[in-house]
């Protein structure tokens, strides 16, 4: 690929397959990929572990107050080439994918104070380009002068139907009902949230890959990169 480096921002609902995507794209360019609902997955781990946080309860202030403690960070598996969340020096990639924390993660990201420590590290991270970052607010708040952002969606059911393969796939005990519920009630909270709410950016390319499979959604997004670094 050519000497310039762009920033490539992807949002966009849960179970989409923004991540997947993005890890191909960061593969394809040459670039670095950030996994930010890893981020927010991994601290909603560390309140579930703490007792903070359940389905009837949510101590948000012993969070908030634990947050400078909290470290969060990336580290290459040699194995797959792919950066894997560390919570406090613990690899937690498997533990973040759960459901039970799927359940509780929307609730972790409506609050102000984590969304802040997270969004400074976004910063950081992005500092020299040549950056792929997914999650729900990169191309609004994180990086609002991204050269592309795209905004992914498709329906509820298809998505559940994608997630909920996903999870039996690694041997979780899950049924598509309780998926379901899941990817609708997280649709509302991240939409209706006060802090950072997920909407599309105005200047962002909508994919909507309900009927697209991943090879012709990658081959799609894969030229929308390539025409804007060369655009740069």
């Amino acid at each position: 690929m050519e000497d310039k480096k762009i920033i490539i921002a992807i949002d966009g609902y849960s179970s989409t397959g923004k991540s997947t995507v993005a890890k191909q794209l960061a593969k394809a360019l040459g670039y670095i990929y950030v996994d930010t609902g890893a981020m927010y997955r991994a601290i909603t781990l560390y309140a579930m572990r703490k007792g903070y946080i359940d389905e009837s309860q949510f101590e948000q202030e012993k969070l908030e107050k634990a947050l400078p403690e909290i470290q969060i960070k990336f580290e290459i598996n040699p194995k797959s080439g792919l950066a894997e969340v560390l919570l406090d020096g613990e690899n937690v990639e498997r533990e973040i994918r759960t459901l039970a924390v799927s359940n509780q993660v929307s609730k972790i990201a409506a609050v102000s104070a984590v969304r802040k420590k997270l969004v400074e590290q976004q910063n950081q991270m992005g500092k020299d380009k040549g950056i792929v970052m997914d999650g729900r607010d990169i191309g609004t708040v994180v990086f609002p002068n991204a050269e592309l952002k795209l905004f992914m969606t498709a329906t509820a059911k298809d998505r559940a139907e994608r997630r909920f393969l996903e999870l039996k796939e690694r041997g979780e005990d899950v049924t598509y009902e309780d998926v379901l519920k899941n990817v609708v009630d997280r649709d509302h909270i991240d939409s209706t949230r006060k802090d950072s709410p997920l909407r599309q950016a105005s200047d962002a390319v909508k994919i909507d890959n309900s009927n697209l499979t991943l090879e012709d959604q990658f081959k799609q997004i894969l030229g929308l990169a390539k025409a804007t670094i060369k655009k740069a």
